[in-house]
């Protein structure tokens, strides 16, 4: 197991930021079928995109605790718009979940399940307020969310283009 160092990140950072990946996938894939859509079955993903939520809700929490503490160790942001980029996408990566947190125990949708596991109570009652942050606020902003994460892999192109490749740091191997 490889530590973060100023030349690649290190097996759990690349650890964290690819399961995130594939989460993020899951949960892009559940959005877009909903919303081209409108058959029944799309309901069937209700619990499986909240699950994979709740997942990435756990592991965003690790990465954010794990990038602090690691910061000093790890490859340097190229530009200010690349860590203003980041910063953007870690904000929104606490926010989403967060709001979709709120809405679920205050939007009187019952308990939380991950899995078919109850992870969390649900208000006894909606609670109006929570309801409608989360109705505002949690699909735009993951929309968004999206537009930044594909803005990071386009930019991971750019570098490669112009001969500054850096996607070998998350997969640890020398430049």
């Amino acid at each position: 197991m490889t530590p973060d160092s100023s030349l690649r990140y290190g097996t759990v950072t690349r650890l964290l930021h690819w399961l995130m990946a594939a989460c993020f996938a899951v949960m892009l894939a559940t959005a877009v079928i909903w919303n081209i859509s409108e058959a029944e079955w799309t309901r069937s993903l209700y619990g499986l995109h909240k699950s994979f939520g709740f997942i990435l809700t756990v592991l965003i929490a690790v990465r954010v605790v794990w990038a602090l503490a690691n910061a000093a160790r790890r490859p340097k942001a190229d530009s200010t718009a690349a860590k203003l980029g980041h910063l953007a996408l870690y904000l929104l990566m606490i926010a989403v979940p967060l709001v979709g947190m709120i809405r679920q125990y205050g939007g009187g949708r019952g308990p939380l399940k991950v899995f078919g596991i109850q992870v969390m109570q649900g208000a006894p009652e909606k609670i109006e307020w929570m309801a409608e942050l989360g109705n505002r606020f949690h699909g735009n902003a993951a929309w968004l969310l999206y537009a930044l994460v594909a803005g990071h892999i386009v930019m991971v192109a750019v570098h490669k283009i112009k001969g500054h490749d850096v996607l070998p740091r998350m997969f640890g191997t020398p430049k």
